[in-house]
């Protein structure tokens, strides 16, 4: 069979009828430039699904699908801290099933980092420019 390359064929089958079917797969092939199978690990609150694969090479065997919610604008600070611990094999127990993971009430939320967006920080500042840009138009 893998003379052929019918082997490679029903893999590539099997990678299809995993991720949803044709229009699904190519969906997925647009948001993410990349197919796999592997076993769903766990879904975060934000609806990211966490997947890990043991053919794979060790540190390309962990992958992340974000939230269709994020759409095009996805990246890696909308992975919370626990999940990124397992992401980077701080941790073989994903955040679900590890129970020595602290859980505090002063413990704030998850947020994703808003540099270069419209929700990013802008500090207010009660200080007068030194330096103000010239205007052409202006009269003195």
């Amino acid at each position: 069979m893998s003379y052929f390359g019918l082997d490679k064929i029903n893999k590539v089958l099997r990678i299809v009828q995993q991720n949803g079917g044709v229009w699904a797969s190519l969906r997925k092939m647009y948001r993410m430039d990349d197919l796999k199978e592997g076993r769903l690990v766990g879904v975060d609150k934000y609806g990211n699904k966490y997947f890990e694969n043991p053919y794979f090479f060790y540190g390309r065997n962990r992958w992340v699908e974000y939230s269709p919610s994020f759409g095009m604008d996805y990246d890696g600070s909308q992975i919370p801290a626990d999940w990124f611990g397992w992401m980077h094999y701080k941790t073989d127990l994903p955040p679900d099933r590890d129970g020595s993971r602290p859980k505090y009430k002063w413990m704030i939320d998850h947020s994703e980092n808003m540099s270069g967006t419209p929700g990013q920080y802008m500090p207010y500042t009660t200080t007068p420019p030194k330096i103000e840009a010239w205007d052409p138009n202006q009269k003195k």
